[in-house]
């Protein structure tokens, strides 16, 4: 290997131990209660060598919100629009994957979704992961249920953005239930919303209703 490929490989496994360290930091401490050298101690490297990959606490928070923001929100949402099967294995499949990430990366969980930390951008960054969930949770809706009236989609993407947190936050107190559950518990939630939309009518498809075979005339008030 060249010098300078060790140099890259290097610092990124220098970076990925600090990422690592401040994910259980932060999550078990919360931010204010994490100080960089305690990350740079839990990493293993000095506090020097730590601000060569990032130059404040903030900025190293963020980082790691950006990066499993983006990751918790690849895998579902594939799966349901681009996965094989019918809507309910799409779905069971997208939660699954959900659910999955949740548990590979207990410690970036409770950073992300329990500890707004004070810090402004922290909070807006949470606030904008929430908006972004709860308006996929909209577009999942419009998809699959287009007979929900769209003064409702925001509140009802919100009541299954929040289901999904909560079960991950009841989840990560209770590691011994079996992840199946959540994904049964979730797939039902869902189900029984969308089963309570009526699909749209021919009439309001603009295609006029059609009686159907052998259904009675509609009474025109004679004999």
């Amino acid at each position: 290997m060249k010098e300078i490929d060790r140099g890259r490989a290097a610092r990124a496994e220098a970076r990925t131990r600090i990422e690592d360290a401040a994910a259980r930091l932060f999550a078990e401490r919360g931010f204010a209660g994490t100080t960089i050298g305690e990350i740079a101690a839990e990493a293993g490297l000095s506090k020097p060598m730590l601000y060569r990959h990032f130059d404040s606490k903030q900025e190293l928070h963020l980082a790691l919100l950006e990066r499993h923001r983006d990751e918790l929100a690849a895998a579902p949402v594939h799966e349901l629009l681009y996965g094989e099967g019918d809507l309910a294995t799409r779905m069971t499949a997208m939660y699954d994957a959900w659910f999955g990430y949740v548990q590979g990366h207990p410690y970036t969980w409770r950073m992300m979704f329990r500890d707004t930390t004070g810090d402004e951008q922290v909070v807006a960054f949470h606030r904008e992961v929430q908006r972004r969930q709860r308006e996929t949770d909209m577009a999942l809706l419009r998809e699959f249920a287009p007979g929900i009236p769209e003064a409702e989609l925001e509140p009802l993407g919100e009541a299954i953005r929040s289901s999904l947190y909560g079960l991950a936050l009841w989840w990560l107190e209770r590691p011994d239930r079996p992840r199946e559950l959540l994904v049964a518990t979730m797939v039902r939630i869902t189900r029984g919303l969308i089963s309570t939309v009526e699909p749209p009518s021919a009439e309001r498809r603009g295609g006029g209703a059609t009686p159907s075979k052998g259904a009675p005339a509609a009474p025109d008030g004679t004999d």
